[in-house]
């Protein structure tokens, strides 16, 4: 090590173990995860996306860039946007998602702009579809 390295270690400022908020901070670094944010990928269904795929084989060409997103007329009135309602769909967390597709106004926009070529109008039908089947328990 160079003098001048060894200098800035030695000069560090060192971290009181007794302060136990302290020390919790800088293992976490300022931040903690909240378990409504995590995503147990090890129950994520594929049954919902692979029954929206039947109907519109094009939704797997989404890579959920959000070009849809950004364009969408129904997200300027409402909360909605087809990126998260995609990502939710590919989770199979199909929860709310029946009044969050009835916000879609299926003007088209998104579908314009989506470099991928997605028919996100048969997307949203499809997705419609899906969630009024009945469910088998």
């Amino acid at each position: 090590m160079t003098a001048s390295v060894m200098h800035a270690v030695q000069h560090l400022p060192l971290m009181s173990t007794s302060n136990k908020n302290n020390a919790t901070a800088m293992i976490n670094f300022g931040y903690s995860i909240h378990k409504d944010n995590q995503i147990n990928m090890d129950a994520v269904s594929m049954e919902w996306l692979e029954k929206v795929k039947k109907r519109e084989p094009s939704v797997m060409m989404c890579m959920a860039c959000g070009s849809c997103a950004a364009t969408c007329s129904a997200a300027q009135f409402t909360s909605f946007s087809l990126r998260h309602l995609m990502l939710k769909v590919c989770r199979g967390q199909m929860q709310g998602l029946e009044k969050e597709a009835e916000k879609c106004m299926l003007c088209g926009k998104c579908q314009l702009v989506c470099p991928r070529g997605v028919n996100t109008r048969n997307v949203i039908i499809a997705i419609r579809s899906v969630l009024e089947e009945p469910v088998n328990e």
